[in-house]
């Protein structure tokens, strides 16, 4: 610690007494061991800094700013990720200045001094009004905080997923398993509820093909590589139903080449602020949804004609089966 050139003051965690709140953020939880900045009277001067700050230029100011300087969020609240303390035993904090010097008092550091990442959406570039742009914070998510940005670390990972998602597929293009092969024919009429079940089943088996990668890629790995890990394990997922449910594979993939639309819109590099981008991601997925709701009756209809083209199930429990499994299936 000392050995990098900075000197570790280890703290007892203080007790939150909004804790037990149904709306409080667990983030949040040791938010009050900041109050231990006031017991630091050996300084001069504290800047007390959030670990998710970055940054742009040089900020010496900060060391000749008043009594305390914050940043605000509005003109109720200041952001506690950047402030200067300056300890006065022999005065109250917040004490008014004795003669209106710029060094004494309180003080409102410029909006802009501090910038949200999210300002960065909205125009498309750093340079925010109302301050010098020389601190940059990067509230929300976790994975969303500059030390957890594509560090490489999850590469094994993201190897492993892509072979078992080609391997998936590679296994589905050969074998092409159904349940027409795997089940027998069956002349019973009264087996609609079976035959919604199933299509039910389906739809939720797609469902489950575009919602699944999502989850498993790390939160970390660059969204390049991320995005790639998504659309092959996504296809990958989608093959399986495809090949299961005898379904048509472009209504199957309408969704897929719809999203891949929509990263397109998204990185298009010449919209002059983010509010332009969002109208043009809108427009896309307006335009797109026709065309997502005719893939999904293509694939409801697909579903009904294979259920009736091979009746599912076998017609009587103890029934024996012609030929053996292995041959049912290849």
């Amino acid at each position: 610690e000392e050995e990098d050139g900075a000197k570790v003051v280890r703290v007892e965690n203080m007790d939150n007494p909004y804790k037990h709140q149904d709306s409080f953020d667990k983030r949040f939880k040791l938010s009050l061991n900041k109050l231990y900045a006031w017991s630091l009277v050996d300084y001069d001067r504290i800047v007390m800094l959030d670990a998710d700050n970055l940054f742009l230029q040089n900020t010496d100011e900060l060391f000749q700013c008043g009594q305390f300087c914050a940043v605000f969020i509005n003109p109720c609240v200041f952001h506690t990720g950047l402030s200067v303390l300056q300890l006065l035993l022999d005065k109250p904090m917040f004490h008014p200045p004795a003669n209106g010097t710029k060094l004494d008092g309180t003080y409102r550091l410029p909006l802009g001094y501090q910038m949200d990442a999210s300002y960065y959406y909205l125009k498309l570039r750093w340079s925010v009004p109302c301050g010098p742009n020389n601190v940059i914070t990067f509230p929300g998510a976790l994975w969303l905080k500059p030390w957890y940005w594509w560090y490489g670390a999850e590469m094994a990972v993201i190897l492993v997923q892509s072979a078992i998602y080609l391997g998936v597929i590679a296994m589905t293009r050969l074998a092409r398993p159904s349940f027409s092969k795997l089940c027998y024919r069956r002349s019973d009429k009264s087996i609609n509820l079976v035959h919604n079940s199933l299509k039910l089943v389906a739809l939720w088996c797609i469902l489950a093909a575009y919602v699944t990668p999502f989850f498993t890629i790390p939160h970390t790995v660059h969204p390049l590589l991320g995005w790639i890990l998504y659309l092959l394990g996504t296809f990958a997922l989608c093959s399986i139903a495809i090949n299961v449910f005898m379904l048509p594979m472009l209504p199957v993939l309408v969704p897929w080449l719809g999203i891949i639309g929509a990263l397109m819109v998204m990185a298009f590099p010449w919209y002059p602020d983010g509010v332009v981008r969002a109208l043009f991601v809108f427009a896309y997925a307006f335009c797109s949804a026709p065309f997502l709701w005719a893939s999904m009756l293509r694939i409801v209809q697909s579903l009904q004609l294979s259920l009736e083209r091979e009746a599912f199930l076998p017609a009587r429990l103890g029934e024996s089966s012609p030929n053996s499994w292995f041959n049912k299936l290849y």
